[in-house]
């Protein structure tokens, strides 16, 4: 061992220490990194700040900002309606859902591009049923991992194997081919989270986001019923014919008639004189007495029950808000009926606040003041027509991010595309690069949003690791460790062996991307191999699999993408992922034992 590697290593060890204590934030440590690095000579200054430029991350900025322009398009809306048919709403089954089509999906898209898009489906439904992001994220994000390993292009390691075992004049192996491998260790990692979670995971509560907060400190302040509960409007049903307002609804039963659905039509806060006709189901809310008393009298069919209306699968994109009437506002003078505030808006008055008494009975023609406040329901974007229109003050906080339904087939064709130029062979960074450029031009992301769409958390934690990497590799500590640990071996038994190697990939992958690790050990693996009589093909397919096990630090891209997402810490991946990956190198080296050696 020369002085180089010896640094190198010592470097190494101190990196993981810092880690493990949480001495700085996990950027911090990764920057300090770089720079000793450099300082000591075992990198150039230019290796050093490589990391900028490099592919992994160029891919992750831009996969961030193509992230975005999805979510705010609303695309991800369409692609939680199915899920949520799938897994309902309790939390392990959600999870054990989200794995599975995550997992599933990674099988042919890059892992850093399938956590960009479950990223913030995740956070939607978790928030959606008021469900831990902590203890629902970190298995999606693992399983995005696993299912790399389904197919020989799921992850970059694999794709590289191939073209090294050409190198060497050896037969590559074929897409499926290491589909069982994959299989396994997939169905194990959700497994093993399903049965143990509830001691792995951190069980903090999640950090719950202006818009939510607000609408339960809304409903608090107001006392607002919300339960929300649908109905269908039998052949039979004297409510047939009748305007909402003949109905009584408001003035007799203290309800609010939020959605009328006829086909596949909704209509939000419908107008006073709408007329309800058979096959439409409503969706009404307020206190149970009263619902199940319109109920009886109007001989209704009752269909769902939800607690909460902002959970109800057809009212996603409402809010509760409190609006108030300023001098300025055209709304001075005039009443509810003037305005006709459902017919123009689909929005729907709950309380009108005066001073210090609030007004709950039918309010419809009391002259507005200035001074007062509106409380009302509706659809996120009426309610910003309805202030904008008049004048009026926005005191609560709605959804940030306004979905811009008509730019989803944009939003969607952006990533697909650069999906499919990955297919076909273009590099990773500047697929994603061309993908994330067309959502810009096309007026999804605007540019003074680009900078708040990255999270630079992540940047810099792969930034500063980067060069790690390379003095790994450039100094010869990479094989000096390989050698150490495999050589000694030789003599001993095979499944023994195949553990070496497979613990070995797991270490430098922590270090190393996986394409690096891949690149550093399958060489010297089948040079190993062929010494020792063991099939390298095997010993080579072992190593490049191993190199996804990274688990236990948040140093792999897709850790790092969700980290800040939950608020993780370093101990929390080294809680969950150390049974895990222990558990990895023994699956895989067992199923590399029995069907590739």
């Amino acid at each position: 061992m020369n002085f180089e590697i010896a640094l190198t290593l010592i470097i190494l060890l101190s990196t993981i220490i810092l880690f493990v204590t949480e001495a700085f934030r996990v950027d911090i440590i990764a920057i300090l990194v770089m720079l000793t690095l450099a300082w000591t000579g075992l990198i150039t200054p230019t290796e050093a700040f490589s990391g900028l430029s490099s592919n992994a991350v160029i891919a992750v900025i831009t996969i961030m900002i193509i992230g975005y322009g999805m979510e705010k398009a609303g695309v991800m809306e369409k692609i939680i309606k199915p899920l949520l048919a799938v897994s309902g709403k309790e939390e392990k089954r959600l999870t054990v859902v989200l794995s599975l089509v995550a997992g599933a999906v990674s099988a042919l898209m890059q892992n850093i591009g399938v956590i960009a898009l479950f990223l913030p489906v995740v956070k939607k439904m978790t928030r959606k049923f008021d469900l831990s992001l902590k203890k629902v994220l970190m298995p999606v994000g693992f399983a995005v991992i696993l299912g790399g390993n389904l197919t020989m292009v799921g992850a970059g390691n694999l794709i590289v194997l191939n073209d090294l075992l050409a190198q060497q004049n050896v037969d590559s192996f074929n897409l499926f081919a290491v589909f069982p491998i994959g299989l396994v260790v997939l169905l194990f990692g959700i497994c093993y989270f399903y049965f143990f979670s509830s001691g792995l995971l951190p069980s903090g509560e999640k950090k719950e986001e202006g818009f939510f907060a607000s609408q339960k400190r809304l409903i608090e302040n107001w006392d607002i019923s919300t339960k929300a509960y649908s109905y269908t409007i039998p052949e039979d049903s004297d409510l047939l014919n009748k305007t909402l307002e003949e109905s009584k609804l408001w003035s007799d039963y203290n309800l609010y008639l939020l959605a009328l659905k006829e086909a596949k039509d909704t209509l939000y806060a419908p107008w006073r004189f709408t007329r309800f006709a058979a096959g439409q189901e409503i969706i009404i809310m307020g206190e149970e007495t009263d619902l199940n008393a319109f109920k009886k009298d109007y001989n209704l069919i009752l269909e769902e029950k939800c607690e909460h209306c902002l959970n109800h699968c057809e009212l996603e994109d409402t809010a509760f808000a409190e609006l108030m009437i300023p001098h300025s506002s055209a709304l001075v003078g005039e009443s509810i009926r003037d305005i006709a505030v459902r017919k123009n808006y689909f929005v729907n008055p709950i309380y009108l606040i005066r001073g210090e008494k609030e007004i709950r009975d039918d309010f419809s023609d009391v002259a507005l003041r200035a001074g007062d406040t509106l409380v009302v329901y509706g659809p996120n974007q009426n309610i910003r027509k309805l202030k904008t229109d008049n004048g009026l003050i926005l005191l609560t906080s709605l959804s940030s991010k306004e979905a811009e339904s008509n730019k989803a087939f944009l939003a969607a064709g952006a990533f697909l595309f650069s999906i499919l130029l990955i297919i076909l062979g273009y590099n990773l960074g500047l697929a994603f690069f061309t993908g994330a450029v067309f959502i810009i031009l096309a007026g999804i992301v605007k540019p003074n949003e680009i900078y708040q769409a990255v999270d630079w958390k992540t940047v810099f934690l792969l930034t500063g690791l980067i060069p790690l990497g390379i003095a790994m590799e450039n100094t010869g500590a990479a094989n000096y460790l390989a050698n150490l640990m495999i050589i000694p071996l030789k003599d001993g038994p095979v499944f023994l062996i195949l553990l070496a190697v497979a613990l070995l990939a797991s270490i430098f992958t922590l270090f190393m991307s996986n394409v690096a690790t891949t690149v550093v050990l399958v060489p010297l693996v089948m040079t190993i191999g062929n010494q020792i009589g063991i099939d390298p093909r095997g010993l080579a397919l072992l190593a490049a699999v191993s190199a996804s096990n990274s688990f236990i630090l948040p140093t792999h891209q897709v850790n790092a993408f969700f980290m800040s997402a939950a608020d993780y810490k370093s101990s929390d991946y080294l809680k969950a992922g150390s049974l895990l990956s222990l558990a990895y190198i023994l699956l895989v080296s067992l199923m590399v034992y029995l069907f590739y050696i």
